[in-house]
């Protein structure tokens, strides 16, 4: 249940948070912007390594003092995360920015999912319901004239799918742990898996032009240090149902930026995929009845993915 906060710290606390969001939906501008002149692994390489190095030296008091079993819980949160990740560059290297974003934001709505498959716990019904919904989405969003998906929507549906996996991991693991240590380590290890791949599949680089130089550092300082940093320290004051549902925005930042930057614009069809996409996220999160009760409760970001390092 969510404990009452004081209402100048609240407001702070979900102005900081409605910041970080907006950071993670620039994120995927960044990514495309960044892919211009870098390739994918190394990308994420510069990217979380950079933000690895901030968010050290931030926290060097904590991870000075880490043992072996966070050190592993770390490696194995990295390398998901770094999947994850990849999946969703590779993947805007031949989709959209508003789709890259829309698609990814299902992974509050593979959480139950897994959670039912992996621990035989029966989804409640707001939740098929929005999986009802975000699937009629996702085929409006997706599904072209000959009724195919093409493969960055894919990629980036799968890597909705790792970070639905890393959520739950996390939820768990992070319980013996210290998770602000968890949090830098994962950068680390993301970093570190994306320079293996990229010296073993590319040919490694700094940043060429100005604007990859702005891409890496906006991914690294802003979406990632930043936002992993202002999202630790808020969720201390503010509770999980408005982290969810600020979480909720992070598409739809995405498409703004989109349009702004770039003029990138959906079809009609596109647009209303868009909206039941996240209309489906919404209704997977939210218990309407407790909602109409004024008590609102948000299932899988606020609970477990809140709590999270994000994009």
């Amino acid at each position: 249940m969510d404990k009452p906060m004081g209402e100048p710290a609240q407001l702070k606390a979900d102005l900081m948070m409605v910041m970080v969001t907006m950071f993670w939906g620039a994120s995927y501008l960044f990514m495309k912007m960044g892919l211009h002149s870098i390739q994918e692994f190394n990308l994420i390489a510069l990217r979380f390594g950079l933000a690895f190095l901030v968010a050290f030296l931030v926290f060097y008091r904590r991870m000075i003092k880490i043992d072996r079993k966070t050190l592993m819980v770390g490696f194995l949160l990295g390398a998901i995360l770094f999947f994850t990740m990849s999946s969703v560059v590779i993947g805007l290297k031949t989709t959209s920015i508003s789709n890259a974003g829309f698609l990814f934001s299902l992974a509050v709505i593979f959480v139950p999912l897994l959670l039912a498959v992996l621990f035989r716990k029966v989804p409640e019904k707001r939740v098929m319901i929005g999986v009802c919904i975000s699937i009629t989405g996702i085929a409006l969003l997706t599904l072209n004239g000959a009724l195919h998906i093409t493969t960055g929507d894919f990629l980036c549906i799968l890597g909705a799918l790792l970070y639905a996996l890393h959520i739950i991991i996390t939820g768990k693991v992070t319980k013996s742990v210290d998770a602000i240590s968890i949090g830098v380590l994962q950068l680390g290890f993301a970093g570190a898996w994306g320079l293996l791949f990229s010296f073993s599949f590319e040919s490694p680089q700094l940043p060429s032009t100005t604007e990859s130089w702005i891409a890496i550092l906006a991914l690294s300082i802003f979406c990632s240090a930043i936002g992993f940093i202002g999202q630790t320290v808020a969720q201390k004051y503010t509770t999980p149902t408005r982290t969810g549902l600020i979480f909720s925005l992070e598409p739809v930042f995405a498409a703004i930026f989109a349009f702004i930057f770039v003029g990138e614009i959906l079809t009609m069809k596109g647009y209303i995929g868009a909206a039941l996409v996240l209309l489906g996220v919404l209704a997977a999160e939210i218990n309407v009845k407790k909602l109409l009760a004024g008590k609102i409760f948000v299932k899988t970001m606020g609970r477990s993915g809140a709590s999270t390092f994000h994009k």
